[in-house]
């Protein structure tokens, strides 16, 4: 009997790693036991739905993954078993010791976890040994500290380069960003450092990534936010969010819970208040998990026994997990036409619920959640790409328009997304009608001005990486949180047993 199996999936990556990623000759578990590795990375346990193999790959025994008995040998191969069970002990708080099919059963769901992470992450032509060295060694700061101080005088010459004299005062470090506070000699040096920023960045060797200003109301102190090699940043991850989202917040009905911004500390803000959101960013700039962030943010919220989500998914992949829920708390919708006939009819329930709230003489929803003069669920529409949607069914624009001007007292919300933030996706009625925004990476400073009404989401680090404008607030960078498949199921199952 075996004691790991794969599914054929697995097995090609697998192939691929081997043959085009590593490009050797070695044996199949030199890439199990580093996508064990890449698995124990992450801080949610993997999913149970790992355990079944729909499309079997292949069979392995513990002599093969792990090295029992095979002490050591001329090619390499040593017995790990102990320690990778002792890894696997610390982890699941388990006695792997004790259990020896507990132990084959968590050793299959991070060799599998790790495989489809190194699916999602790593392209074929990229360098494999550098997205490895990225992902195991993320957070391992002791290269950057040793250069820190170094760091903070490279910065003082780039400032220097421009015309600007100045010292360091003091350093804050956060996930991804080294925050360090200039004071001035010449207070009109101000504008020469807001003007200077991509020579600043450019001599600090930042490639592409910016240095972004920010206020300290501090006299003739200006603070200058510098992205940190890859490889020192902390990852926060989706169990940091449900923790997050399950605090009770009084007076808020929406919360969502983005990330954290540049010091760390977590970003929410009450989506009832804005009252719809526009969300853009590139292929790969890590939209789509800001999404999920979003979603189990309202799922796992105290307000969650009032809320109806409507998930629109046109290209038929990021939503469908959520429809395991049932269709009374989430419909996941991948059909255009059906899609456009639902907001048709959140048109029609949106002066429903206008009259409703007329009746009773309250202002908006949650004034009648408030005063206990209404029970009606709030709703909100998340559109996964809204070009896609558009384009296939020119009509559901105008029930987003709608719903974008008239809906925030009635308690629909919308949540609109897009890779594609251009002007003929993002026409000016509708982004006027949604004043909240969140820019995640983007190629050029024109898309990012589409979604912000201002530059810098082109100069962003990727990963996660965003600038959120609330209505009525200055902008702020956030980190996003790294919401995982497993994250997701795990919050399904506990939906699905309510």
């Amino acid at each position: 009997m075996a004691d790991v199996y794969t599914s054929r999936e697995d097995e090609k990556t697998i192939e691929d790693i081997l043959s085009r990623g590593l490009q050797v000759k070695a044996p199949k578990w030199t890439v199990m036991r580093l996508a064990l590795a890449h698995s124990l990375r992450i801080p949610s346990p993997p999913d149970e739905a790992l355990d079944r193999v729909k499309e079997k790959g292949s069979e392995y025994k513990l002599e093969q993954v792990t090295g029992q008995g095979q002490g050591r040998s001329s090619v390499g191969q040593q017995d790990y078993t102990d320690a990778i069970r002792g890894l696997l002990n610390v982890y699941t708080r388990e006695d792997l010791f004790a259990d020896d099919k507990a132990f084959r059963t968590h050793l299959q769901r991070h060799i599998r976890r790790g495989l489809r992470e190194f699916r999602r992450g790593w392209r074929d032509g990229h360098d494999f040994y550098q997205f490895l060295y990225q992902e195991l060694c993320a957070g391992q700061e002791q290269e950057y500290e040793a250069e820190e101080t170094d760091f903070g005088v490279r910065l003082i010459v780039a400032l220097g380069e421009i015309g600007v004299r100045g010292e360091v005062t003091e350093s804050q470090d956060g996930p991804r960003i080294t925050r360090y506070l200039v004071r001035l000699e010449d207070p009109n040096h101000l504008d020469l450092v807001r003007r200077g920023l991509d020579k600043i960045a450019f001599a600090l060797g930042l490639q592409k990534h910016g240095v972004f200003p920010v206020e300290t109301g501090q006299p003739k102190v200006i603070g200058l936010d510098v992205p940190r090699p890859r490889n020192t940043w902390k990852t926060l991850s989706g169990q940091n969010l449900l923790e997050w989202a399950r605090t009770p917040h009084e007076g808020v009905s929406l919360p969502l819970w983005p990330g954290v911004d540049v010091t760390g500390t977590p970003v929410t803000f009450d989506l009832a208040r804005q009252p719809h959101l526009l969300v853009g960013g590139t292929t790969g700039s890590g939209k789509s998990i800001c999404l999920h962030a979003l979603i189990l943010s309202l799922l796992t919220g105290v307000q969650r026994e009032r809320l109806k989500l409507f998930l629109i998914d046109p290209k038929k992949v990021e939503f469908a997990p959520y429809a395991k829920i049932g269709s009374k708390r989430i419909t996941v919708m991948t059909d255009v036409d059906v899609a456009q006939e639902k907001l048709a009819e959140l048109v029609e329930e949106m002066e429903t619920r206008t009259t409703a709230l007329e009746k009773v003489g309250v202002r908006d929803l949650a004034e009648g959640h408030r005063k206990g003069l209404l029970n009606i669920p709030y709703i909100v529409v998340f559109v996964e790409e809204l070009a896609d949607l558009v384009q296939q069914v020119p009509q559901a624009e105008e029930h987003l328009i709608r719903l974008a001007q008239k809906a925030r007292a009635t308690g629909i919300h919308l949540v609109i997304a897009t890779q594609r933030p251009d002007a003929r996706t993002l026409n000016g009625l509708l982004r006027s009608n949604i004043p909240s925004r969140i820019a995640l990476t983007v190629q050029k400073s024109t898309e990012s001005k589409i979604i912000l009404d201002e530059t810098g989401a082109e100069r962003l680090t990727g990963a996660g990486d965003m600038l959120i404008r609330l209505s009525g607030e200055p902008l702020k960078r956030v980190h996003g949180v790294y919401v995982t498949d497993d994250d997701i199921a795990a919050v399904i199952r506990s939906e699905g047993g309510r």
